[in-house]
């Protein structure tokens, strides 16, 4: 039996995953915040009315969906900052980096000066994480898990774009050193329907407390 956060005590109090659309990280999340008994912080992505708009358009829906995430984003993070340290540990499927990476990727240069101002306006003050896993996965896998997932208007989404993300995901992690940091190749493993897979992600994930790291079924291997 996994141990939960109520049968030890140290540990990550706060996880973020992240990755490229259709990587699994929301599944992922869910199953995290079970094992540690803790509380799950979802992107609110359906609450967004101008996401189908922008997968459906493009660039004329780019800025008020980015926007509208970035709002939605920030107040998640400021009651991330204010919650009481004694509650129980937090695991989100977002990290508030991933709003100007889809920011870079999406706006033109004038919208991005405007989301810049705006930004800039509300000094998100946001917690440091204590764990970032980053799953990463190659385009073809993602394709196939977005059209397997059924939602209509990611039918949409190209080949083109996701390879811009994804590169833009490996640029970001390449450079992130603002937490530890575990990347698992979420193509070799599927550890949220596998419990073998999740449960030696699991142990990795309670042992990785400073550096970067990277996991996969075999074995999980400090890199630097």
């Amino acid at each position: 039996m996994l141990t939960s956060l109520k049968q030890k005590q140290q540990g990550p109090r706060y996880i973020v995953v992240e990755g490229p659309i259709g990587v699994g990280k929301t599944s992922l999340a869910r199953r995290l915040a079970e094992s540690f008994d803790g509380e799950l912080v979802l992107e609110p992505r359906e609450e967004n009315p101008f996401l189908e708009r922008f997968y459906k358009t493009g660039r004329s829906a780019a800025l008020p969906a980015q926007l509208f995430f970035l709002f939605q984003r920030a107040r998640q993070m400021e009651e991330l900052r204010q919650a009481d340290m004694f509650a129980p540990v937090r695991i989100a499927d977002f990290h508030i980096d991933k709003d100007r990476l889809f920011a870079e990727c999406n706006l033109d240069p004038e919208e991005l000066a405007l989301y810049e101002q705006i930004c800039a306006k509300l000094d998100v003050d946001a917690p440091v994480p204590d764990l970032v896993i980053y799953l990463q996965a190659p385009v073809d896998a993602l394709l196939r898990r977005i059209a397997g997932r059924g939602i209509p208007y990611e039918r949409t989404i190209d080949r083109a774009y996701l390879e811009k993300l994804t590169d833009a995901y490996a640029r970001h992690f390449h450079n992130f050193d603002e937490a530890p940091l575990l990347i698992v190749n979420a193509a070799a493993i599927d550890p949220v329907s596998n419990e073998a897979d999740y449960r030696q992600l699991f142990e990795q994930i309670q042992r990785t407390t400073s550096g970067r790291h990277f996991f996969n079924p075999a074995a999980a291997v400090a890199l630097a």
